[in-house]
């Protein structure tokens, strides 16, 4: 398997889901992580931008954390994600509490095989493709899946939470 394996692509294989792995170079000078997969894969593999979604983790009202998958090209709308997820407020995670609870790093947080599953949700545009992208749990790394999938593995719930 190109670029080897990850905890979310281990999950995938477990759980006998079908999936595609793609690589591409990541810049360590780039800040923009969904940007830079969306650049590097968007004509590669002829999906639109849209497809590829990127995972943020937010900070709860309640204390807790959660995971909010969107695409990229889109921003979050935290009342939307709060609201879908059961609690009054959201407000994105600190760096260090997404990564210690993930496992992974900032730009390859992927809302599969994290350390404790937290809370997901998906935008409901994910529901409109066959397939979609999402961090395989390293910078320059993403999983091709059926949404479906991703819901089942994560028990995530959908909402409109993009804008």
């Amino acid at each position: 398997m190109a670029g080897g394996s990850t905890p979310a692509i281990r999950a995938l294989i477990r759980a006998g889901a079908d999936h595609q792995v793609h690589t591409y170079e990541h810049d360590p000078r780039s800040d923009s992580y969904g940007t830079e997969a969306v650049d590097a894969l968007v004509a590669r593999l002829g999906v639109d931008a849209a497809q590829i979604f990127k995972t943020l983790v937010l900070e709860l009202s309640t204390g807790s954390l959660a995971v909010a998958v969107l695409p990229v090209p889109h921003s979050l709308s935290l009342k939307a994600a709060a609201a879908a997820l059961g609690v009054p407020k959201a407000a994105m995670a600190d760096r260090v509490k997404a990564e210690r609870s993930t496992g992974y790093v900032l730009g390859g947080i992927s809302p599969l095989g994290q350390r404790k599953q937290l809370p997901t949700v998906l935008d409901a545009s994910a529901l409109e493709w066959d397939r979609m992208l999402c961090s395989a749990g390293r910078r320059g790394m993403e999983i091709e899946l059926a949404p479906a999938d991703l819901i089942r593995l994560t028990a995530a719930v959908t909402a409109s939470i993009a804008v």
